[in-house]
């Protein structure tokens, strides 16, 4: 194990235990908090509480686009602080109405085979195994809600599918051309579906999964899921979607989108730091249940090959966003090439490697990672600290915030602007002996501090 946070965790998540215990009975309404708000009855795995998440694309990792290829990377993965390695679907691409020449890895063909492009199911477990022994873990995205037009079901179980009013299999929207939507009116499909699943987990070994629009399936399909998966082994859930509900008996993680496109919008000029403070203290303060969190990037597989490069949409702001994603309340993604400086969009159906000539954000990412797995301030759900904002004399161009959690903390400064400036902070809350993260030194910050900051610069001391 990488790391030992038994003890630690046992009392922050003792409500969530207890919750747990309920849901193996029957998906009761999620226990309310004494402050009326929802409380998760997700049991997150013990290895979980400090976990970053990094997002492997297989077919572009390497020259040879193979499971045995990316394992020699698993050394520097590791030692950059890497926690959960969630793998892009690896299973067989569909060929009827395929889209470019290799096809999408979100059109599945059968959901217990591995693609050959990417080697061979006994390479897949080797490799599961390989990271197992370097206390990382597993995460596979699963595309529950449609398969490849020629699955294997569409001969053997039709009924599994939606049809139109002439009986004919369709996409779930209309630009999906290459999948076809999955019915879950019928029960029997929750039954298969969620067999092919405990396959991975139990056969493979997988840790978990990140569950592609999971807001797309019933919310009652994935409580079951987490329910008959966790009689295996405990899971890490990873719901692509913002839907508070999903996360009462399901998942306990879910995508940071807001968040995202406020850092895209105060990097255009669109919003201003006003935005991040109505997010966390406004509109999303306690709107998951307690004990589940979100997931913060600055970029991903779908934002990189429709959106843009991080330094297409940041960019001199590219190395404050990430410090921020790193160290608000939730986890953290880096997706493959980001620290290499990914400057292109990665083709999404064709063959299109990552360059690793240099790999320029090595340290910075590592700095991050590690910060969040030894500073308990910066864990994830309850076992981490609250966000507080530290206001200054610039808060539409400044956002500071403390965060503490036992004996540790945090005490973060982001400009997020193009102007150099000078700045004051408000109360006392921020004041004491801290490391300065990035810069190695020791500093001691009075109420009184000021501190100038060039554009887009950031600062994180830690005690």
């Amino acid at each position: 194990m990488k790391k030992n946070v038994t003890n630690i965790l046992r009392s922050p998540f003792l409500p969530i235990l207890l919750g747990g215990m309920m849901l193996m009975g029957s998906c009761a309404p999620a226990p309310e908090h004494e402050d009326g708000r929802v409380m998760s009855t997700v049991t997150p795995p013990e290895w979980s509480v400090n976990a970053n998440i990094y997002e492997v694309n297989t077919r572009q990792y390497t020259p040879e686009g193979t499971f045995n290829a990316f394992a020699e990377h698993l050394d520097r993965l590791e030692e950059m602080g890497v926690d959960v390695l969630w793998f892009m679907p690896i299973t067989p691409i569909g060929e009827k109405n395929r889209k470019g020449t290799l096809g999408s890895y979100y059109s599945v063909k059968d959901y217990k085979a591995v693609n050959p492009e990417f080697g061979t199911m006994a390479d897949f477990k080797n490799l599961v195994d390989e990271i197992h022994d370097r206390g990382m873990y597993v995460m596979l995205d699963w595309v529950a809600n449609h398969t490849a037009w020629d699955h294997y079901w569409t001969e053997t179980n039709p009924e599994f599918y939606t049809t139109d009013e002439d009986g004919n299999f369709h996409p779930p929207i209309e630009d999906w051309e290459d999948v076809i939507q999955l019915d879950y009116e019928n029960e029997e499909l929750w039954d298969v579906m969620i067999g092919e699943m405990s396959f991975w987990v139990e056969e493979i070994g997988v840790d978990g999964f990140r569950c592609d629009v999971a807001y797309m399936v019933p919310t009652e399909f994935w409580n079951r899921a987490r329910q008959e998966l966790e009689q295996i082994k405990p899971v890490y859930m990873l719901a692509e979607a913002e839907h508070p509900e999903l996360h009462k008996h399901a998942f306990e993680v879910g995508y940071g989108w807001r968040l995202h496109h406020i850092m895209n919008n105060i990097a255009d000029g669109q919003e201003t730091v006003d935005a991040i403070d109505e997010y966390f203290f406004v509109d999303d303060a306690g709107e998951f249940p307690i004990g589940t969190y979100k997931m913060y990037f600055i970029t991903n597989h779908d934002e990189n090959s429709w959106a843009g490069t991080v330094f297409d949409r940041l960019g001199d702001g590219v190395e404050a966003f990430a410090v921020l994603s790193a160290t608000v309340p939730g986890t953290v993604l880096i997706y493959s090439g980001q620290e290499a400086g990914l400057d292109h969009m990665l083709e999404f159906f064709e063959k299109d490697e990552i360059n690793w000539d240099d790999i320029v954000y090595h340290d910075f990412y590592k700095t991050l990672l590690h910060l969040k797995t030894r500073n308990q301030a910066l864990w994830n759900g309850t076992a981490g600290g609250p966000i507080e904002r530290i206001n200054t004399n610039q808060d539409e161009k400044v956002f500071a915030f403390v965060r503490e959690k036992d004996n540790d903390k945090v005490f973060v400064v982001l400009n997020l602007s193009d102007e150099p400036l000078e700045i004051s902070f408000e109360g006392a809350r921020f004041a004491g002996q801290y490391q300065d993260v990035f810069g190695d030194r020791t500093v001691d910050i009075t109420r009184d501090h000021i501190k100038m900051m060039e554009p887009w610069s950031y600062y994180i001391f830690e005690r």
